[in-house]
C-alpha cells in the first residue's frame, strides 16, 4: 500500500513484506526499479521536477528514513517500517544465494565496489557475483550510457545495485531502466560504503531512533552539513504548511 508524502508515492510497508517482493521480482521477469527514499530525496523531488517524475515512475519507493516512517504511521498506516538500502542489501543478497539470483554492483569510488563484492561473498557464500564497477563520478544527462548498458546486459544479472547517492542514482534508474536486462534495478546510496567498511555506519540505536543523520553529519559536515541541517528543517516546513492547506477532516 502506498502513502503519499509531499506529492511522493512511497510504500507503507514492512521490511519483510519488501524483501518477500524483491525476492519474486528477481526470479520473474518483469522489469522494475525500486527508489529508496530519504527525507533529501523527497526534499529533492519537491524542487527538482525530474526527480519527482524518477520517483513516480518507480515501481517500489521505500521509506528509507525514520522520519518517513514517522509521517507514513501518522497518516494511518501503523505497519510502516523503515526499508533501508544497507539492510535491502543484505536481507536480499542473503535470501537470493544460492538460488541462481545474480548480483551486480554498480557505483561508488573507485575500489569500493569490489570491497563490497568481497564482503558479501564472504558473508554468503552461494552469492553469485555477476560483476562490479564504480563508474566515473558525472552528472546523469539526458541520453543512456550505452557503453554502460552494454557491459552490464553482458554481466547477465538479475539485479543491479545502484550505489550513486540520491537522487543522481534514481535519476539514473529512470533513464537507463528501457535499456536493461536485468530485472530489478535497486539504488541503495551509502550502502556500498558501509558494507565494503569504507564508511562508519550509525549504531542499531541511533538508527532505530532517527538520528542516523547526526552521525553522519558529524562524520562529513563539510559534504553533508546542507543535506540534513538544511533540508530537515525544510522537510518539517513543507509538513507544517501541507498541514494547514489540508481541509478538516469533516467525516462523521
Amino acid at each position: 500500500m502506498q502513502t503519499e508524502i509531499l506529492g511522493v508515492p512511497v510504500d507503507a510497508q514492512t521490511f519483510d513484506e519488501a524483501i518477500e517482493t524483491l525476492a519474486a521480482w528477481a526470479r520473474g521477469d518483469q522489469l522494475h526499479y525500486v527508489c529508496t527514499c530519504p527525507v533529501y530525496t523527497l526534499m529533492q523531488a519537491r524542487e527538482r521536477p525530474e526527480v519527482g517524475a524518477a520517483l513516480r515512475g518507480a515501481d517500489m519507493v521505500t521509506a528509507d528514513g525514520m522520519p518517513v516512517v514517522w509521517v507514513q504511521r501518522r497518516q494511518g498506516f501503523a505497519q510502516a517500517e523503515r526499508v533501508y538500502g544497507p539492510d535491502v542489501l543484505l536481507a536480499l543478497c542473503e535470501k537470493t544465494a544460492g538460488s541462481g539470483v545474480r548480483h551486480y554492483f554498480y557505483g561508488g569510488m573507485p575500489g569500493v565496489p569490489e570491497k563490497l563484492a568481497a564482503n558479501l561473498q564472504k558473508r554468503f557464500p552461494a552469492l553469485e557475483i555477476a560483476g562490479f564497477d564504480a563508474p566515473p563520478l558525472a552528472e546523469v544527462g539526458s541520453a543512456p550510457d550505452a557503453e554502460a548498458v552494454q557491459r552490464l546486459n553482458h554481466a547477465g544479472a538479475h539485479v543491479i545495485w545502484v550505489g550513486l547517492g540520491s537522487p543522481k542514482q534514481d535519476l539514473w534508474m529512470a533513464l537507463h531502466r528501457p535499456l536493461l536486462e536485468a530485472t530489478v534495478l535497486i539504488g541503495v546510496g551509502a550502502a556500498f560504503d558501509f558494507i565494503a567498511g569504507t564508511k562508519r555506519q550509525a549504531p542499531q540505536w541511533m538508527r532505530r531512533a532517527g538520528m542516523e543523520w547526526l552521525f553522519r553529519l558529524v562524520q562529513e559536515p563539510g559534504r553533508l552539513w546542507r543535506r540534513y541541517v538544511v533540508y530537515n528543517t525544510r522537510f518539517l516546513w513543507a509538513l507544517m504548511q501541507e498541514g494547514r492547506e489540508s481541509p478538516p477532516d469533516r467525516s462523521p
